[in-house]
């Protein structure tokens, strides 16, 4: 039973450019232009007509954006729950740009110890990230660890937890790694891996969606009968000013903008594609978390169920909920 039918959350790709080389990613492989800001202006006001909540400001690297605190501004004064992942190479340098205006704030870590984060990520960054929470921190900003989960980075959860989420009281966001197109992400979590996920998800400080477990266990998206709600609750914008259907990493058509984004998202052609969400051929075996953390959220099924302790765990301690109900 469908909860809501209107969108929940626009992934905004500000630029696909990035100042990192991640080996789970490639994103950062393509040419890309920049989002312009008076693009933003318009499609923030059709986003709030189409009902959106949520604005997750992404790329590639965010911060790359030399407008990006005027957009996340733009957003948070319209009412809109922002959020921004960064590798935290250029957040000291805009922190101050930045503050009060990131309701949820991501610095991604994927390991305890500088060289293997740094090789995963392709660049030296884990250092910035040590810095980027002491700087945050000094400005009152609450940000968070995101955590992307491996085989080969499961084990270093436990040190990272104690040497660097209790000791700076933040939240670790554990973010189960997800394959899509021919990204290489390794062996994937056993079952008795994705058990312990989930009992450490249970501790003090750390947040995990159990939906992205149980999905896992199920074999993920099944086109007979898919879970993914993609196109209905997720715009996708991209840095070309385009509507993205069904979703970004499996996206197989693109719609210029054109200053009309609301009359664009319900026309005849872009409800034929929604309607195909889950049930492409690449949608078969799918987890993309950004995909499906909103799909659990409109859907009363067990994903529902399994996903609402976290998410209102999480939401509670950020404080967002309350923007949720204003």
């Amino acid at each position: 039973m469908l909860l809501r039918t209107k969108p929940v959350l626009c992934n905004y790709y500000v630029t696909y450019r990035c100042n990192a080389k991640c080996s789970f990613c490639d994103i950062w492989e393509k040419p890309s232009p920049y989002i312009t800001l008076q693009d933003v202006k318009q499609n923030l006001q059709d986003l709030k007509r189409l009902g959106v909540q949520v604005i997750d400001f992404t790329g590639g690297e965010p911060l790359l954006h030399r407008q990006i605190d005027e957009m996340l501004a733009l957003a948070h004064n319209m009412g809109f729950i922002t959020t921004l992942t960064t590798n935290a190479m250029l957040y000291p340098k805009l922190a101050e740009r930045l503050k009060g205006k990131v309701d949820m704030l991501h610095f991604s870590l994927d390991s305890a110890h500088k060289e293997k984060h740094d090789a995963g990520r392709g660049v030296a960054c884990y250092d910035f990230v040590m810095e980027s929470v002491k700087v945050a921190k000094a400005l009152g900003e609450r940000p968070d660890i995101l955590f992307t989960v491996f085989k080969h980075n499961l084990h270093e959860l436990e040190e990272v937890y104690q040497q660097l989420i209790l000791p700076k009281k933040l939240i670790l966001i554990l973010n189960p790694a997800f394959e899509y197109n021919t990204v290489d992400t390794g062996e994937r979590l056993t079952e008795e891996e994705l058990d312990y996920l989930t009992q450490f998800g249970k501790r003090k400080g750390v947040y995990l969606n159990d939906g992205f477990i149980q999905l896992r266990k199920d074999g993920g998206n099944h086109v007979g009968n898919p879970v993914c709600k993609a196109a209905t609750t997720t715009i996708v914008i991209s840095p070309e000013n385009e509507l993205v259907l069904p979703c970004y990493h499996l996206g197989t058509k693109s719609y210029p903008i054109n200053g009309n984004l609301q009359q664009l998202y319900y026309s005849p052609e872009v409800e034929k594609l929604k309607k195909l969400e889950g049930r492409l051929p690449a949608c078969e075996g799918c987890t993309i978390n950004c995909y499906m953390q909103p799909s659990f959220a409109v859907n009363l099924n067990k994903y529902f169920w399994k996903a609402l302790p976290s998410t209102l765990k999480y939401n509670y301690h950020k404080g967002t909920w309350k923007r949720l109900l204003a």
